[in-house]
Order: C-alpha cells, then sequence, then structure tokens
C-alpha cells in the first residue's frame, strides 16, 4: 500500500530522535522531544487551493523542518507518516 497525497499535502516519514545530547547525557525515550525534522517520502500535484494556484517547491527525497503542530500523523503497515499541508513546511535542510 502507498501514500498518495492530494493537492498540496505532503507525506513525512520522522526521522529519528537525538538519543544523546551534544554533551553526552543520555535522554530517557519520555523525555526526548517529538522530532520536527522529517524526510519527503511523497508530494501532492499542487494545483489551485483556495483559488490560488500552488506549485510545489519540495521533492521527494529531501529532509525538511516543519512546524511543530501541524498534520495528521497516520500509521501504515507498521511504519508512522505525518501528512501536512506545504505552506507547514518551514525549511530545506541541505
Amino acid at each position: 500500500m502507498k501514500l498518495v497525497p492530494l493537492a498540496d499535502r505532503v507525506v513525512l516519514k520522522h526521522l529519528e530522535a537525538e538519543e544523546t545530547t551534544k554533551s553526552g547525557i543520555i535522554l530517557a525515550s519520555k523525555s526526548q522531544e517529538k522530532p520536527q525534522e522529517a524526510e519527503v517520502v511523497a508530494v501532492g500535484p499542487g494545483g489551485v487551493v483556495d483559488g490560488k494556484e500552488v506549485t510545489m517547491q519540495v521533492t521527494v527525497g529531501q529532509k525538511v523542518i516543519y512546524s511543530k503542530y501541524a498534520g495528521t500523523e497516520v500509521k501504515l503497515e507498521d511504519e508512522e507518516y505525518m501528512i501536512v499541508k506545504q505552506n507547514d513546511i518551514l525549511a530545506v535542510v541541505e
């Protein structure tokens, strides 16, 4: 099964959260923050959304940072994904 986003939606897969701090302290899984960095898995076609033409700015495989409270979490075949609108993506990590 494959997720195919519609309109200006983007499917993201979370990157693994850091388990240790830069100073070497190991974090318990409960104290780790939800990562805001993810990899783009699928991109919608864009088109007209709310009367405006939307051109997709991200491509599959890019690493992005998205808004903290954005999107909808989806679990499919034991994998967790996040579906967000393109305007909830804040930056591309190069």
